[in-house]
């Protein structure tokens, strides 16, 4: 090789070395937890694939540039779920349930809610909903509205609807604000209230017997872990004495229930995705206003209804979004 030829080898390796290194740093790997009252979720959770699918809109994908916190059951407590996220140096948390939301604020790691904490200014998880000033954002809840559009419902099935029992949570404070905003959305259209609050899967008992003593028209059952745990009682219990029943979220209705209106869940997980994309970007959840559901579905089914030996009005049913046959 010629002297002159050996200085311009010498001048591209100077060159493309720089390159060939730069294209092979390997992207960052975001760290992401998706965490309910029932412990941190696996990707392959129903809420879990929501999530990942609308991220991956975002061009994230796990093995890549996302990893998924690994998964831990109910007994471990919130506090030491967030421990540990802090130590595999979670990015993002998502989470529902007001006791997770709490405890995953105390962390101080970023946090997106996807659904189901309650009015999140009313419960102290941050000073307001345009500027959250916390480590805390995600979807709002609509306690008031979606009450009386659950009662107007029970009113159009039932129009001599008198007394309905609401079955919630009372040690989950954004669960019992959404009863409060219930039972008033009731007493303002006349409809007397039968407060059913349970703790614990052994009140289901208590709270069926004071149905039975006092029968009431309807149940509007108030979602949360404790009450979605124990959907299946609700349904059975509502068959046998042939109540009609509301609830929050149309996959109750998919899995037994009469009929629900509520927030689309995957329209939830689809606009938490975008702000988990806002924040792994650089954007603080402080400063990330709380958004609102844009899409609310009525669902009916049909074989709930024959069930319990009840005929549907035509207008109800010309309501609904969907009917399950």
């Amino acid at each position: 090789m010629q002297r002159r030829e050996f200085i311009a080898f010498l001048g591209g390796l100077a060159v493309t070395a720089p390159r060939n290194a730069v294209a092979q740093t390997p992207a960052k790997v975001y760290r992401l937890a998706l965490i309910s009252p029932q412990g941190v979720m696996p990707e392959s959770h129903p809420n879990a694939k929501f999530l990942l699918g609308a991220l991956a809109q975002f061009g994230y994908a796990l093995g890549q540039n996302l990893a998924f916190e690994r998964p831990a059951g109910p007994d471990v407590p919130a506090a030491q779920i967030m421990e540990r996220a802090k130590a595999d140096k979670v990015d993002v948390i998502v989470a529902w349930g007001y006791p997770v939301v709490l405890a995953a604020k105390g962390s101080g790691i970023a946090t997106v809610v996807a659904f189901g904490v309650g009015d999140p200014v009313a419960t102290g998880l941050v000073a307001n909903l345009a500027r959250p000033a916390s480590n805390i954002t995600g979807i709002s809840d609509v306690a008031t509205t979606l009450s009386t559009k659950r009662l107007g419902l029970l009113k159009e099935l039932l129009p001599k609807l008198h007394r309905v029992a609401m079955l919630w949570n009372k040690d989950d404070l954004g669960m019992s604000l959404r009863y409060e905003a219930s039972a008033k959305a009731a007493q303002a259209i006349g409809v007397e209230v039968q407060a059913v609050g349970v703790r614990e899967p052994d009140d289901f008992n208590e709270a069926f017997a004071v149905m039975d003593r006092e029968p009431p028209d309807a149940i509007l059952m108030v979602s949360d872990s404790l009450t979605m745990l124990n959907r299946k009682r609700v349904f059975d219990y509502a068959t046998a004495h042939r109540l009609p029943a509301i609830y929050e979220y149309d996959l109750l209705v998919r899995e037994g229930g009469l009929m629900s209106y509520g927030p689309d869940l995957k329209e939830s997980f689809e606009r938490a995705a975008a702000m988990v994309d806002r924040i792994f970007k650089g954007a603080k959840p402080a400063d990330l206003p709380f958004e609102q559901p844009t899409r609310y579905p009525f669902v009916i089914n049909l074989k709930a209804a024959k069930a319990i030996g009840l005929e549907l009005p035509p207008t109800l049913l010309a309501l609904a979004d969907e009917v399950i046959e």
